[in-house]
């Protein structure tokens, strides 16, 4: 299996932090792989980049060549990986601006990975309110794992340390997630069938004068005409 892993960036700056981010999460996850034996290309968009062409195609409803061929990267993607700086207490204008010229369709169950930059711990529960619902919205397979750096995890020691564990376990997660879905294994889907089943059975010696007994609700529909 020889995949993409497309890191979609809405920094700003150069060089952007979150662009080494969501690089980083990339290579955490292409490392998976290779382990695996599967092979991975990543590639970068700088949105940045792509301003300009974003805008236009907002105002006009057509994407310029080099737009198309971003937006055409991230559709045959084998998984993205999504990252903004937080802006506002929510995701920068420029990479929401970008999910809003993409087909609403093209996300459907494409693994993504989310992760966010910022100038303070306290903006990370953004990646849970401002972008999980987005990609849930399209129906993205958005993996448990979510990766926030703020300007402590830059440290010395890259490669180590929280930020490293956390990069890593995203880094896998999206890997299995695109092996499933690329044919190197399937999804385990448990079938619970008729749900009613997995209910506690009522006791057959239940005291319908007991206000603590569990009583199917055929017996307390009666109870209540009885009365």
């Amino acid at each position: 299996m020889n995949q993409s892993i497309v890191v979609v960036s809405g920094g700003l700056g150069t060089p952007s932090t979150s662009g080494l981010l969501g690089r980083q999460l990339a290579e955490a996850a292409a490392s998976e792989l290779a382990a695996r034996g599967f092979q991975a290309d990543i590639t970068v968009l700088e949105l940045r980049d792509y301003a300009t062409d974003i805008t236009n195609n907002l105002l006009t409803g057509y994407a310029p060549p080099r737009l198309q061929e971003a937006i055409d990267a991230v559709t045959a993607a084998g998984a993205l990986v999504m990252v903004s700086p937080v802006f506002t207490a929510s995701v920068s204008g420029l990479f929401k601006s970008f999910i809003d010229v993409l087909d609403p369709k093209s996300l459907e169950e494409k693994p993504v990975l989310l992760a966010a930059t910022g100038g303070s711990p306290r903006h990370n529960l953004v990646i849970d309110y401002a972008m999980r619902p987005i990609f849930s919205y399209l129906r993205a397979s958005i993996m448990p794992t979510s990766v926030f750096a703020s300007p402590e995890d830059w440290g010395a020691d890259q490669g180590h340390g929280a930020l490293a564990d956390r990069e890593r376990l995203a880094g896998r997660e999206l890997a299995l997630a695109m092996m499933a879905r690329g044919g190197g294994g399937t999804p385990v889907i448990q079938d619970l069938g008729d749900t009613r089943s997995i209910a506690p059975n009522v006791s057959d010696t239940a005291n319908p004068r007991d206000a603590m007994s569990s009583l199917p609700f055929e017996q307390l529909l009666a109870n209540i005409r009885a009365v």
